[in-house]
């Protein structure tokens, strides 16, 4: 359930019902929703931009982090983890359609990033993760999330030992039934859950 702007009280309701775990777009929101024990134990991932400086906020709360899409970021997220202790699951953020406007590493940088990973023993990387171009138009939404899955197939057939693609996080509440059909482990599904946002809520 991607519960970005719902308050604690509303998060500690879904809780009680069948959901596996809670996505957050922002670090605020994830730090604040976990000290109140809004999730429940359930599993909370972070699922929106995450700036360096934010970095040691979401390190060790988050159980997976979606949107890493730079070398720096990695090692940020690496080295804070070696403090703690920890290994820190990623996924891959992909910018599917070259956007201007949407964060995530293009297509033909993905293996450089992958590549990375393997002087980084803080990270472990689980998947990739896109937010395609916002269409109605299902053949649209199926060629994105279809190059996503390939993406993913091509970095298996790489054999990097220290990378794995057990997760595709792909598809949102208008989108996730073709994200399903492409392959997709994780949807982030919010207003269907939810309902419309309150965008003021800061």
């Amino acid at each position: 359930a991607a519960s970005k702007t719902q308050n604690s009280g509303t998060v500690a309701t879904a809780a009680a019902l069948p959901i596996d775990l809670f996505g957050e777009n922002r670090v605020q929101e994830l730090v604040e929703k976990s000290a109140a024990g809004a999730y429940a134990s359930r599993p909370v991932h972070l699922i929106g931009h995450l700036q360096t400086n934010k970095v040691r906020h979401v390190v060790g709360k988050a159980s997976l982090i979606h949107s890493v899409d730079s070398q720096k970021l990695l090692f940020a997220i690496h080295r804070e983890a070696q403090k703690q202790g920890i290994v820190q699951p990623v996924l891959l953020e992909v910018n599917i359609a070259g956007e201007v406007s949407k964060s995530g590493i293009a297509l033909r940088d993905l293996t450089a990033l992958a590549e990375a990973c393997e002087a980084l023993p803080g990270v472990q990387v689980e998947g990739l993760m896109c937010i395609p171009p916002k269409t109605s138009c299902e053949a649209d939404q199926h060629r994105a999330f279809e190059a996503l899955r390939l993406a993913a197939c091509d970095l298996e057939d790489r054999h990097y030992s220290w990378i794995h693609m057990h997760h595709l996080s792909m598809g949102m509440s208008g989108d996730f039934e073709s994200a399903i059909l492409e392959g997709s482990t994780i949807i982030r599904v919010g207003t269907a859950i939810f309902g419309p946002r309150d965008y003021s809520i800061r």
